[in-house]
């Protein structure tokens, strides 16, 4: 969550790019060109803003958001149940996964939640057995989805 700080150090071309980049980036070689040209921008200015905001934190990062079914794969939601002093270095472990899309943590005695995506949901187990003989952590909960509901996440700045 933004700082009111954070927010008043954004100006009027900060909030057109974010608004334009969280959802339907464009797909085509030179795509801070494109959002450029939209915005009445310079390409190198978008790319100086855009570096500066996620140094920032603002911008976590620009990637692509896939439903794994459709790809061929599962995903599951997961929670550990961690001791304080060991949040640190499960997160570090889980992290190292590949699959794990993220994870975050929430006042819980499961403290630790994390997404996985697999090519099926036995590797999701094993890797869900090797974390747990890695860190020590036995109680980590598999939540698979019985029905998926997307929503789409776009903030108006």
């Amino acid at each position: 969550m933004q700082s009111e700080s954070q927010k008043s150090a954004l100006d009027d071309a900060d909030r057109s790019i974010l608004n334009r980049i969280q959802s339907d980036f464009p797909l085509c070689p030179f795509p801070f060109r494109q959002i450029a040209a939209e915005l009445g921008l310079e390409e190198d200015m978008v790319l100086e803003r855009v570096r500066r905001l996620k140094s920032q934190g603002i911008i976590r990062r620009i990637g692509g958001n896939f439903v794994p079914e459709k790809m061929g794969y599962v995903s599951t939601l997961c929670a550990a149940r961690v001791p304080a002093g060991q949040v640190t270095r499960f997160a570090q472990t889980v992290n190292r996964f590949p699959g794990v899309t993220h994870n975050y943590l929430r006042e819980n005695h499961f403290n630790v939640w994390f997404t996985f995506i697999s090519p099926s949901m036995g590797e999701i187990r094993e890797n869900l057995h090797a974390i747990a003989a890695e860190t020590g952590v036995r109680e980590i909960l598999n939540l698979p989805a019985t029905r998926v509901f997307k929503i789409k996440a776009q903030f108006a700045l």
